[in-house]
């Protein structure tokens, strides 16, 4: 792999780690994830160089689990990831944890023999399971939505653009504050690599703060969620809000989702309610289930339930709870046979006195 040289402006003997990083982020995150996050910092602050590799030598990792850490962090959003044509990482952007904005460049010297040796990145690399089947044509692969490293020129003739300045302006109105360089990169990013009109953003802008959301987090969300699906203009993205009614919604926060549902999402609900015919509270004591059993790929596990209790024939809630008891009641009789499984032997009755006595008088 490429080696990386990890840089910024200043330079001080330490490393700092924001409050809102370790009150919002560290929780979640596993040992990978953390120790891996906290590396790059380190190795920022102490301008030295690494490479995936050599991260992945460190903390005896292999380097598809490096890989997922950063793709991690990009999800929620501490980094970003650049690419080039073959789908190969050429750059790692750290933003800051408290506002969005830059914390420091990771540039990476690309060779050919670099791009040779490793292989390519690509979404479909970090795929977990196999979509849903649907009748909506599907674009076979998917453009990968990184935000771009972009320079301070780029920002600053961005900002200077009449249409990208009455924008801006906007966007502070909608959101009642005046937008962080972080924020101005989302909106940038918006429009350079998702292709959104002004238009379009702008009406982006109102349906998020319309539902509350004023997090640039979620509003990118929901612009890649549009970019995906093909929206390009406001009445599209109007009539695709308008698509699921309220009870797709109450599935997606049942699973801890938020925003409109992917296609392959929709997919699942759509079977769970047309094909399987349960009822709202059966797929939603099925959700329930699934977030108490695992934080991810909720709708692949609850599939797993929901198809199950349609293969016995569930109906009601009724017959879910008749379930829970017959599993209760076959637990308790393993339990019980285990217990008893040294007593199954026939018992003998030996007359301890005589055989004494008889002992003795040899």
């Amino acid at each position: 792999m490429g080696f990386l040289t990890i840089y910024q402006d200043n330079y001080t003997d330490s490393t700092v780690i924001s409050n809102r990083f370790i009150d919002e982020y560290m929780q979640a995150a596993n040992d990978a994830q953390l120790k891996i996050y906290l590396y790059l910092i380190r190795m920022m602050s102490a301008r030295l160089g690494t490479s995936i590799n050599d991260i992945a030598d460190k903390f005896n990792y292999t380097e598809k689990d490096v890989l997922r850490a950063l793709k991690y962090w990009e999800k929620n959003h501490l980094l970003t990831l650049d690419y080039d044509e073959h789908k190969n990482i050429t750059g790692i952007h750290l933003l800051d944890s408290n506002a969005g904005t830059d914390m420091l460049s990771i540039t990476r010297d690309v060779t050919a023999a670099s791009l040779a040796t490793y292989p390519a990145v690509t979404a479909q690399s970090f795929q977990q399971a196999p979509p849903v089947e649907t009748t909506e044509s599907v674009s076979p692969t998917k453009q990968p939505y990184g935000k771009p490293n972009y320079t301070a020129d780029e920002l600053r003739a961005f900002k200077a653009n009449e249409d990208s300045a009455r924008l801006l302006f906007v966007a502070e109105q909608y959101l009642k504050k005046p937008l962080s360089a972080g924020d101005v990169r989302s909106i940038f990013f918006i429009m350079d690599r998702l292709g959104f009109s002004e238009d379009l953003t702008d009406y982006l802008l109102q349906y998020c703060v319309d539902r509350g959301k004023r997090d640039f987090r979620y509003i990118e969300k929901v612009a890649i969620s549009w970019a995906e699906q093909g929206i390009t203009t406001p009445k599209q993205a109007a009539s695709l809000a308008g698509k699921y009614d309220k009870s797709v919604y109450a599935i997606m926060r049942a699973l801890g989702k938020t925003g409109m549902p992917t296609e392959t999402e929709a997919a699942y609900i759509e079977r769970w309610q047309k094909i399987y015919d349960f009822e709202m509270d059966v797929i939603l004591d099925a959700c329930e289930r699934t977030v108490l059993a695992t934080d991810n790929h909720r709708f692949e596990y609850a599939e797993g339930i929901l198809k199950s209790w349609y293969g016995i024939g569930v109906h009601h809630k009724s017959d879910i709870k008749a379930l829970d008891a017959d599993h209760r009641r076959a637990k308790s009789s393993r339990r019980q046979a285990s217990a008893n499984k040294f007593n199954q032997f026939a018992q003998n009755n030996y007359d301890f006195d005589a055989l004494e006595k008889e002992i003795l008088s040899n």
